[in-house]
């Protein structure tokens, strides 16, 4: 009987030392396949690579295992002169998953020319992704996609390790560092692009990569970028605005007939002068704007928006996003999507300050959903029964001491080889492509950098690449950029003064 108890008992102290090696090497463990994409015309052969790589703490201790997806061009023999991209989308909370699959990845979803869904759901071949100039990784913060933080982890200390604008940047950090020692690419060219809250992060990266960790960059892409801890005040603020309420309103053709007559990108550059040079001012004097003054700027408003002057008056010359998405179509009965205007909504009600729902983000989820969790099952052989976080509890963020378009800036100004590119949808109402612009003018006082910094908007929203042919422009602007951004061998890193 003895004999058997302790048979017994070896027994349960194994398998629970292998449960409990299971329940740590979870944090890293990969898959790999490989496939095949025409890009270009030009078959292209890669390895795909999915799974966990942990995140340690300052005692070494495992405290996160963050997944990500990584694909490598197939027989590239010399690594150090084969770009890196490390790719980031943003929330925060949000996974990697729209860059990934819809935008410079091998495969993209199953979706119409315009980006609405279509069934059955499913995944395609992407003939513009930019495999065949970079390989590229997508990775997942704490809590996005399969991500998670060790199970002991209490809010408080996932707060305080991951969730702020500071700690999301230190800890990516490290996994970056990590990362790039296991697949031996110091060498390499490294390039980050991020969108949405993830261009704050890229940003601050840089800079933290740079001082922190002695890995220096060659090029950051901002898509769709947020203001990057800009201070604007409320006159910039309000007025900034109007370019993108007037590139609304011109496609939904409800401008005067000589601002609808123009082409779209002959038409803003009128509004963006206005912006300028006149209703920033004139919203600046607030209440002692004077009453004639107040009625010229209101008209200009009206013309540049297709909302009534009476409306703009009620609203002080300051229109709401919210009120503008609601009223802009109201007499119609469709509200305009957030961060998309081009899509179309139905509330319940057509009174009211703001849509019932985001027309255009429902529409995401509905094609991506779907299409992410078949393709990291049937097509990359990844098996967990995590679910997969397309928004992931992250909240409350800290979004103190949010310094990022001066990390940037300072990151530049100490790494000569470091050059920006700034991709916008002029229909992106959550991050409009005019502020997008006012980060560079502010992001640099002196005008030194500007040589370094480049912008390029697309006839569509915030996710510019749903747009089958902004799909096919923007991933080219991304490839020439890397071009650009990759020196000749034995180009020094150095500025030179002017004889």
């Amino acid at each position: 009987m003895n004999r058997i108890y302790a048979i017994v008992l070896v027994f349960s102290i194994f398998t629970f030392s292998l449960n409990a090696q299971q329940r740590n090497t979870s944090m890293d463990t990969t898959v790999t396949t490989s496939g095949q994409v025409i890009i270009k015309g030009v078959p292209v052969k890669y390895k795909a690579t999915t799974g966990k790589q942990p995140v340690w703490n300052d005692k070494g201790e495992i405290i996160a295992g963050l997944h990500y997806t990584f694909y490598e061009r197939s027989g590239i023999t010399d690594k150090s002169k084969r770009p890196l991209v490390i790719s980031f989308n943003g929330g925060p909370g949000s996974a990697s998953v729209w860059m990934h699959i819809a935008y410079t990845g091998p495969k993209i979803l199953s979706i119409d020319d315009e980006g609405y869904p279509v069934q059955p759901y499913g995944i395609k071949d992407n003939p513009h992704s930019i495999l065949d100039v970079a390989d590229i990784v997508y990775v997942n913060p704490v809590n996005t996609g399969y991500s998670r933080a060790v199970t002991t982890m209490d809010k408080g200390e996932m707060a305080k390790n991951f969730f702020g604008v500071k700690q999301d940047i230190k800890y990516l950090a490290s996994w970056i560092d990590t990362f790039v020692t296991r697949e031996n690419r110091w060498a390499s060219p490294k390039y980050l692009i991020g969108e949405s809250y993830g261009t704050p992060r890229v940003s601050g990266l840089s800079l933290e990569l740079q001082n922190s960790h002695w890995m220096y960059l060659n090029g950051v892409i901002l898509v769709s970028p947020t203001g990057l801890g800009i201070e604007r005040g409320t006159a910039v603020e309000a007025a900034n605005l109007l370019p993108y309420y007037a590139a609304t309103a011109w496609y939904f053709k409800k401008l005067p007939s000589d601002l609808q007559g123009k082409d779209l990108t002959d038409m803003l550059p009128e509004v963006e002068e206005y912006t300028v040079n006149e209703l920033i001012p004139a919203i600046a004097k607030g209440g002692f704007l004077s009453q004639q003054e107040k009625m010229n700027v209101a008209a200009q408003i009206a013309r540049y928006t297709g909302l009534s002057e009476k409306v703009i008056l009620e609203h002080n010359l300051r229109i709401p996003k919210g009120f503008f998405w609601k009223e802009l179509l109201r007499d119609e009965g469709f509200t305009v999507g957030r961060l998309d205007s081009r899509y179309l909504g139905i509330d319940k009600m057509d009174a009211g300050e703001h849509p019932d729902y985001s027309a255009e983000l429902t529409s995401w989820l509905h094609s991506f959903t779907p299409a992410i969790n078949y393709y990291m099952k049937n097509h990359l052989k990844y098996e967990t029964d995590l679910k997969y976080n397309m928004f992931g509890p992250v909240h409350p963020w800290d979004r103190s001491n949010n310094t990022t378009a001066e990390d940037l800036r300072k990151a530049m100004a100490q790494n000569p080889y470091l050059k920006l590119l700034v991709q916008a949808g002029y229909y992106d109402g959550g991050t409009d492509y005019f502020n997008s612009k006012y980060n560079l003018w502010q992001m640099d006082p002196s005008g030194k950098l500007k040589d370094r910094m480049s912008w390029k908007g697309y006839r569509s929203g915030h996710m510019m690449y749903l747009r089958s042919e902004d799909l096919a422009t923007s991933n080219e602007h991304i490839r020439e950029f890397i071009k650009e951004a990759t020196p000749k061998e034995g180009a020094p890193a150095q500025y030179t003064r002017k004889k």
